[in-house]
């Protein structure tokens, strides 16, 4: 046996058994040559916008460059391919060829030779097709059948079937006629209608029948059985069907062998991918666009953005051409790695290369812009799509109205919604008028959102209950109780389900009403949503509860509401208890609150700086958490402890523009304790103060101003 010490890394190693896990130390080397190739010592990646400071001044035609000549590297001389250190030597058998993995050839599908009969037994096979299946009727009209079932004419009547539960009792019925031997193109016919209708057990019973019967399993029949457990989610069912194959010793060709590819990226095992993926490269098998399409997703899932890279490095090397479905896979995995330029610059590739995007192009790349907060690229977008006369659907219109809700654009989103009503095949839904109700809620513009209200049932639309909860999130802002009490009897008239998240905006308006009627009004609603609230409620306004029959009530309120609610909950008690001047039952409910985990962050130490993190709080728990925060640091300094030399509270900035002024709030109630906090001028949101101004404000406070 001769050893030979390859000068770089063998990037065909032969590698036998696809799963064996000894050869995994191999594994990936093709793509660990393309990082390395492009580690911090090669010449810089392209970086999302402008984050590296020498392409400050490029222009906008470089940034937007094609991938081709940017993302994608450019080839390497013999010298920077040569690796610094020695790479590990493999053992080559020279009088044993490597051994294949897949057969590169796809397996050709049976000829059908040409049927003199076949009018009247595509009328039959219509017949059967006709009207719901009962298994006695479809029987009864099998009697029928205009000539026997020869090989050829149950073949014809097998293939024209539509339902999955005719095709399985024809071919069970064939079966019973004897009439010639059972072949493997019967059974792979009939699992791929029974793969229709994910009837994996029947798809499985049917294998195992062929193997007992001694009828050969081709690739069809094993694709066939992978992809059915994929769609039926049954991932571990694929994977011994792969490996069964492989130790029958038939090779998989390259529709089998994306099947498997994808079910390993489906599980999330991305080293058995590239495994399997860099064993059938060495042998010869030059990957489709749908193997890409696999890789693209799996990168993408994990926002791996080198892997992305080397996909589409792979794909050019190779002279493979994406088509719309891989660009699409390669623009939602660059969302998902936080590349909204280098996806700019993919979607310029893809019209400059003929392609014409499809609505799950321009969906992906909306997502994509409204995510990084792009509006101006999402709006040039969409007045392409216009005059180009691109494809669009209510998906991709309601897509672009949720961007505008999420950066406040009124006018923008007016617009697109008249857009819709004019349009064939884009019609607004209930989702469509959410956006707007959203929008103009946020905005605080309650007649418009009246009206949009009152138009929905004259276009057919049903109002959902993210719908409702912005119109009473709006109405609230508004004060007009009277309209919100009608609004939400309308709404559970019409069959909307109240959840945690309306239960948390009715709390939210009950926070801020000022007018005693107008509180009971909004607790009535909320009481026909959730009952033990609103008695939870009453509990607190009630002074002679003690602390312990608090937590106990607290503790069962927070384990019946969902976890993204529990929080908002906790902020909007703790805004009514404020309102109604019960603050030490704030502080209570604000302790409880952090001991149940509803404000992780919130104390944050270090050996030079104490700080608070108010983020995530309301303006009334946020002014809480100062006042518990100064009477600890006011115990603290009586006891002569060791202090950090600065202190900071941060509020944040809202990046939307209806954002409401926590920091105003905040930098109000600071003032109003005379606390020695000040605004940083190097950061929005973030107030200040010196070890040596807090402990002489300490000192000077007598009476002191925050209750210790």
């Amino acid at each position: 046996m001769a050893r030979t010490v390859p000068a770089a890394v063998d990037l065909r190693c032969p590698l036998s058994n696809p799963l064996d896990p000894k050869n995994r130390n191999c594994l990936t080397a093709r793509r660990r040559f393309f990082v390395l190739c492009n580690s911090p010592e090669s010449p810089p990646r392209v970086s999302d916008r402008s984050s590296d400071p020498r392409r400050k001044n490029s222009s906008l035609s470089e940034q937007l460059k094609p991938l081709s000549t940017s993302t994608l590297s450019t080839p390497r001389t013999a010298e920077a391919h040569a690796l610094k250190s020695k790479p590990k030597s493999t053992w080559v058998n020279p009088a044993r060829p490597k051994r294949s993995v897949l057969n590169p050839n796809r397996q050709a599908r049976s000829q059908h030779s040409y049927n003199p009969r076949m009018r009247e037994l595509r009328l039959f096979a219509q017949k059967l097709n006709e009207g719901e299946f009962s298994e006695s009727s479809f029987l009864s009209v099998l009697e029928e059948i205009p000539h026997p079932p020869t090989r050829e004419n149950a073949l014809l009547i097998l293939n024209s079937l539509k339902s999955w539960q005719k095709a399985h009792l024809f071919f069970n019925w064939v079966k019973t006629q004897n009439s010639f031997p059972m072949e493997t193109i019967f059974y792979n016919v009939t699992m791929k209608s029974l793969r229709f209708g994910r009837q994996f057990q029947l798809i499985e019973e049917l294998a195992n029948e062929m193997i007992r019967d001694e009828i050969e399993l081709d690739n069809i029949t094993y694709s066939t059985i992978i992809t059915c457990a994929k769609r039926c989610y049954l991932f571990d069912k694929a994977v011994e069907w792969f490996e069964r194959m492989y130790k029958t010793g038939l090779m998989p060709d390259e529709v089998t062998y994306s099947a498997i590819l994808d079910v390993y990226a489906k599980l999330g095992k991305v080293e058995e991918v590239l495994s399997l993926y860099e064993r059938a490269r060495a042998s010869e098998w030059k990957p489709d666009p749908v193997a890409f399409s696999v890789l693209a997703k799996m990168f993408g899932e994990a926002g791996d953005y080198d892997g992305i890279r080397y996909v589409l490095e792979e794909m050019r090397a190779l002279g493979v051409k994406p088509n719309v479905v891989v660009y699409n896979t390669l623009l939602e995995a660059m969302g998902k790695a936080g590349k909204p330029g280098l996806a700019r610059s993919l979607f310029e590739e893809m019209v400059e290369s003929g392609l014409s995007p499809n609505e799950k192009t321009l969906t992906a790349l909306i997502k994509i812009y409204g995510k990084a907060r792009w509006s101006r690229d999402a709006l040039e977008l969409w007045e392409r799509m216009r005059f180009n006369g691109w494809p669009t659907d209510f998906i991709l219109y309601n897509t672009l109205l949720s961007m505008c809700a999420d950066l406040g654009l009124v006018e923008e989103a007016e617009r697109l919604f008249e857009d819709m009503k004019q349009s064939e095949n884009a019609q607004p839904d209930s989702w469509s008028y959410t956006a707007m109700l959203n929008i103009h809620g946020s905005d605080g513009n309650s007649d418009r959102a009246m009206e949009l209200f009152e138009e929905m049932p004259q276009f057919g639309v049903e109002l959902n209950v993210m719908g409702c909860t912005c119109l009473i999130q709006c109405l609230g802002k508004a004060g007009r109780v009277d309209d919100l009490v009608r609004v939400f009897d309308a709404s559970v008239n019409r069959g909307v389900q109240p959840d945690d998240r309306l239960c948390g905006c009715l709390l939210s308006v009950a926070s801020v009403c000022e007018d005693q009627d107008d509180f009971l009004k909004v607790l009535g609603c909320l009481n026909r949503a959730n009952s033990k609230l609103v008695n939870f409620v009453k509990l607190l306004q009630d002074e002679s509860v003690n602390f312990e029959k608090v937590t106990e009530e607290f503790k069962i309120v927070i384990s019946e509401t969902t976890v993204e609610a529990r929080r908002p909950f906790c902020n909007c008690l703790i805004d009514i208890c404020r309102n109604q001047n019960l603050h030490e039952r704030a502080h209570e409910l604000l302790y409880l609150g952090s001991v149940y985990g509803l404000y992780p962050g919130l104390h944050n130490k270090t050996a030079d700086e104490w700080s608070l993190d108010v983020r995530s709080l309301s303006v009334g728990a946020a002014q809480t958490a100062l006042e518990e925060w100064m009477r600890t640091l006011s115990r603290i300094v009586k006891r002569e402890e060791v202090l950090p030399q600065l202190f900071s509270a941060q509020t944040g900035t809202g990046t939307h523009k209806f954002s409401q002024g926590l920091a105003n709030a905040f930098a109000s109630h600071v003032s109003k304790l005379a606390a020695p906090f000040r605004q940083s001028e190097e950061r929005a949101g973030m107030f200040i103060a010196k070890r040596e101004d807090l402990v002489l404000w300490v000192q000077s406070q007598d009476p002191p101003a925050v209750t210790a």
